[in-house]
């Protein structure tokens, strides 16, 4: 009744996991809360912010953005030639690494929460460009809208 998703610990105490409310369904019917995913994903060191979208979708997909001090100490290591955030997230090994992440952290959830494609992106989000609240969760919406073209483009 209270909108919140939670667990019981140790068969007494109510810990509180969640918002119900930010939960989708994709067009097969199946319902996703994506703060679970995205929390699972936020684990490595190499993503520093993420965000699943799929709501009336065949799957879940993701917004990524990469840690990029650890992604550039990533790339030293592996050859590949240091670049601009905006570049190094289109460059193929790159994305191949971020796909590996996900498909690893993916072995955690059902078959139909799973994320299916990402797409990496080249800044944070801040609470000044208005993408974060100011107790650094997620604008939905806000993201939703600025990187419309981009989500549309990982379900064509």
């Amino acid at each position: 009744h209270t909108g919140d998703i939670g667990e019981l610990v140790n068969g007494r105490f109510l810990k509180i996991t969640d918002r119900k409310k930010e939960m989708f369904k994709t067009s097969g019917g199946k319902y996703i809360a994506p703060q679970v995913i995205e929390s699972k994903l936020k684990e490595d060191p190499l993503i520093e912010q993420a965000m699943v979208v799929g709501a009336d979708q065949k799957f879940p997909s993701a917004l990524v953005v990469p840690s990029f001090v650890d992604l550039k100490g990533w790339c030293k290591r592996h050859g590949v030639a240091d670049a601009p955030d905006a570049e190094l997230v289109k460059n193929v090994k790159v994305v191949e690494l971020y796909e590996g992440l996900v498909k690893k952290y993916n072995n955690s959830f059902a078959q139909w929460e799973q994320v299916k494609k990402i797409v990496l992106l080249p800044e944070q989000w801040t609470v000044e460009s208005a993408e974060m609240t100011p107790t650094m969760k997620v604008k939905r919406k806000a993201i939703t809208e600025k990187n419309k073209a981009l989500i549309e483009g990982l379900y064509k």
